[in-house]
């Protein structure tokens, strides 16, 4: 039975697939949905950056754990938040797609961090990645580093033991793969239209130049 004591279970005895390298992405011809389906947000909603009538939304479903993503937050990110997401052009939403259990404690810890510190501690993960994901203790590690968020260690096993915000980070990951094929991190829609793998900032301009209108 698939619970959120399974994640427990699974980090204590070690047994989590880090998933070094994430999913490659294999290239695929472009496909889009309908952005009104893709508004519809997880059961703990969605926490998003940028103006709420910006005329681009890009939504990234990624795994905290997946290098790939973990190099598009370092090195494409920063210049997407202050040309775009700063100025007002670009609304993103950052949507969780655990690649293995570790991955789901990650993002349910910056669930129970709550929003206005949700993207503080993911892009921690993100960025402490080699730290944390690939320790000989990686829930020992974890533990530490959500310390610096201001969990204790009574609030960190409370929140890996919360089986709504289990569910919840799980709803996510599951209507990604059954209603918009992701099966890939990252996997970005961009008014509607899918894109797999770590995106440039250069690749990011292509794109979005003639839909912010230069």
């Amino acid at each position: 039975m698939t619970t959120r004591r399974r994640v427990i279970v699974n980090l204590a005895a070690g047994a989590v697939v880090t998933a070094l390298g994430g999913l490659v992405a294999v290239p695929a011809l472009a496909q889009s949905f309908s952005p009104s389906d893709l508004d519809v947000a997880g059961p703990l909603g969605d926490v998003t950056l940028g103006k709420a009538d910006a005329p681009v939304t890009i939504i990234e479903y990624a795994s905290v754990t997946c290098s790939h993503c973990a190099t598009f937050h370092a090195n494409t990110f920063p210049a997407l938040k202050e040309k775009y997401i700063d100025t007002g052009k670009v609304r993103f939403i950052l949507r969780e797609f655990p690649l293995d259990p570790l991955a789901t404690a990650g993002f349910m810890l910056a669930r129970c961090a709550g929003n206005d510190k949700y993207y503080p501690v993911t892009d921690m993960l993100f960025d402490k990645q080699q730290v944390w994901a690939f320790s000989d203790k990686p829930l020992d590690a974890l533990l530490q580093l959500m310390k610096q968020a201001g969990f204790t260690q009574e609030s960190f096993e409370a929140c890996l033991k919360d089986q709504k915000v289990y569910d919840a980070v799980n709803a996510v990951k599951n209507r990604g793969v059954e209603t918009f094929g992701v099966n890939a991190t990252p996997t970005f829609f961009i008014n509607g239209q899918k894109q797999s793998g770590a995106l440039t900032v250069e690749e990011l301009d292509k794109i979005l130049t003639p839909l912010v209108g230069g």
